[in-house]
Formats: structure tokens, sequence, C-alpha cells
């Protein structure tokens, strides 16, 4: 558990560091244009206009349930049969969820944007950021936590290796219908969009993190 949170640590470090640090500030770009050129609002009334609820609900709750789920069950299951490939593997899984939940979290408290109202699609509200400290909590705004959280278990997942191209597959059609499903329901465009990019971020650096120690650890 030690070591476990000392990489944590590490990581979160590196996730702000050359060369992923350049890769925040296009996160932040790409979400200035979508707000000011108004895109965001487009893609908000345009996907009003469809009845895809059931598409987004369940988004929400496998993207809020499966990070922890995944992670504890391959736990588990590694202990039991004594595999260390799967045991690193659920590791990797654990930290990338918890990385990216922390990463996307301290960026809502400054942000504090406003999430789109469900009930009226009338009054654009994609401009409405509240920046300063705790102004609109860790639970709604920029970016994404849902998106980031599921991308950054995918990609870690992906870069770690030694996966089957099947489960290449499933993980990535997993983060990519979270993601989708967070745009049309309880997030903006924008904010899934840097979810994608920061979740990828932290995905890339645990990723490296746990192949670069199980290298060192087979050579």
């Amino acid at each position: 558990m030690k070591t476990f949170l000392n990489k944590l640590l590490k990581n979160f470090v590196l996730v702000y560091s050359w060369p992923y640090l350049p890769w925040h500030l296009v996160a932040i770009v790409a979400t200035y244009f979508l707000v000011t050129l108004g895109l965001d609002w487009y893609y908000f009334s345009l996907t009003r206009s469809l009845d895809i609820s059931w598409l987004w609900v369940p988004a929400g709750i496998l993207g809020g349930l499966l990070p922890i789920l995944i992670p504890a069950v391959l736990f588990v299951i590694a202990k039991y049969h004594k595999d260390q490939d799967l045991f690193s593997k659920s590791l990797v899984l654990a930290q990338a969820a918890m990385l990216g939940w922390l990463v996307s979290s301290i960026y809502k408290v400054f942000t504090g944007r406003i999430p789109p109202d469900l009930t009226n699609s009338a009054i654009d509200t994609s401009h409405g950021f509240r920046f300063g400290f705790w102004e609109g909590g860790i639970f709604w705004g920029w970016p994404s936590s849902h998106t980031t959280v599921a991308f950054a278990m995918v990609i870690s997942f992906l870069v770690l290796g030694s996966v089957s191209r099947k489960a290449k597959y499933l993980a990535f059609i997993y983060a990519l219908y979270i993601g989708f499903g967070a745009s049309i329901g309880f997030h903006w465009f924008s904010e899934s969009f840097a979810g994608v990019v920061i979740g990828t971020i932290v995905g890339v650096v645990v990723g490296r993190s746990y192949k670069l120690k199980n290298a060192s650890i087979n050579s």
C-alpha cells in the first residue's frame, strides 16, 4: 500500500510535468473556442431535440460504479489465483481511476462551471463559469470526471500492454460510451472533450510507470 501511494504521488506530479503539461493547455484552449464559438450550446441544443436519455443515464451510473468495481474484482481474483500480471492490472486501473478523479476534481474546484439545465433548453448557459475556490463544488463542471476517469483507466490498461485485441476494443468502446453519454446528458461537450485529453494524460503516465516497473522486474 505504501508503494502504491508513493507511486500515486509521483504520478500526480508527472501529470503536471513536461511533456504532459502542454496537453492541459490544449484542453483549456479547446474549451475556450468551443464555448466562445457557441459549439457547446449548439451540441446541447441538437442533442436535446433527440430522445436519447436512455443512452446517458446508464453512462452516468456505469461511469460512477465501474471504476470502483473493476479494480476491486480484479484485485480479489488476482489474489485468489496468485496472478501477478492481473494483480498489476488491478493496481494500474485503481490508480488511474483515483488520479483521474483527483485531477478533474482539482480543476472543478476552481472552474465552477454551471452544468447544462436538462429541464430548460431555451436559455444558453454554456458560458457559465464561476471561477474561484469551491464556487461550484466538484460534482459538476469542467472537465467531466466520468470521461476523465474512463479514459484514464482505458489508456493505462492499453499502455501497460499484454491484453487481447478483443479486450482493447471493449475497453475503448466503454470509454467512448461514457464520454459520449456524459456529453449528451450532464456535461457540456467541451467538458467531455477535456476529459478525453486529461484522462489520456493520466492513463499514459500511470500505464508507463507500471510498465517500466514490470520491465525492470523482468530484466
